[in-house]
């Protein structure tokens, strides 16, 4: 179901950056496109520049963390789990748990046998966290030991969604790990993505640069004497780093797709933000996460 799929990315990647600066930036980035963060600093940034109401620019849920198991040792960690339900689970409510301290498949026994009724009287949607392995091989395991207890249904897509309980995954999350996790438990596995969520680190909150989308910002054009000249580089070794020429700027074209190109071509579609140091346009986060929603 694509309603939650701003919810399906949870931010937990402030301590993965480089510094404070860094999680604030990488932390409002995040939100232009999904509602679920632990960065707290990114709230106040985008509140004060982007004139965000700070109620309503992200959202958490109660998590465990692993010493909120291991403080009750090996032979408490099922009372660590029923004193989490009791702290936090109540109808509608969702909380994390934390639970590959010690043996994942073995607190996934715990889940749908000791603690099952906990879990279902509750009224909560319990979301189990492994946090280690390889997520091919231990998902699909936790999911099938899961169905066996809680049970599933089949939605209109034709995937499998487990009653009650969901499972997130944190653990080296980038975007080879997010697709090579759908493509097995969803496409191989047939389990609905609705039963996933993902915690993103530093993997994916900070290792993004100008390669990433192949993207670089050059000299384009320079006047010497009142005339125009164009500036630009074209290795013989590598096409891929030709330069665009002259005074560039942006199009769109007939197709509805943008384009660049030498600003004498057709009316330029760049709106201007800042001009020698003043800001011209001010925008809402909202307005920004409603332009990303049109472009996606």
């Amino acid at each position: 179901d694509v309603s939650s799929l701003p919810f399906k990315l949870h931010d937990f990647g402030a301590r993965g950056v480089s510094s404070f600066e860094s999680a604030e930036l990488g932390g409002a980035a995040h939100l232009v496109n999904f509602m679920g963060s632990d960065t707290i600093c990114a709230l106040p940034y985008l509140a004060e520049l982007y004139n965000a109401p700070i109620d309503s620019i992200c959202y958490s849920i109660p998590a465990m963390e692993h010493s909120t198991v291991t403080s009750w040792g090996k032979e408490g960690e099922v009372d660590a789990y029923r004193n989490m339900v009791k702290q936090f689970a109540k109808p509608g409510a969702i909380l994390a748990c934390v639970s590959d301290s010690y043996d994942i498949y073995q607190a996934c026994e715990y889940w749908g046998t000791v603690l099952k009724d906990d879990v279902i009287n509750s009224g909560a949607t319990l979301v189990i966290r492994p946090d280690s392995g390889d997520p091919l091989v231990v998902l699909p395991k936790m999911l099938k030991i899961l169905e066996k207890h809680f049970g599933s249904t089949v939605n209109e897509k034709g995937y499998k969604v487990l009653n009650h309980v969901r499972v997130i995954w944190g653990d080296g999350i980038d975007r080879l790990a997010l697709s090579s996790i759908l493509r097995v438990v969803v496409d191989v596995c047939h389990w609905s993505a609705d039963n996933l969520a993902f915690g993103m680190g530093g993997g994916l909150l900070q290792k993004v640069d100008r390669d990433t989308q192949k993207w670089a910002m050059k000299c384009s054009a320079v006047r010497v004497n009142g005339e125009w000249r164009d500036v630009f580089k074209d290795p013989i070794t590598d096409s891929g780093k030709t330069s665009k020429k002259g005074r560039v700027t942006l199009f769109k074209g007939t197709d509805g797709k943008y384009y660049s190109g030498r600003e004498d071509w057709m009316q330029d579609e760049l709106v201007t933000y800042y001009d020698t140091g003043k800001l011209v346009l001010d925008q809402t986060l909202e307005e920004i996460r409603q332009r990303s929603n049109q472009v996606a």
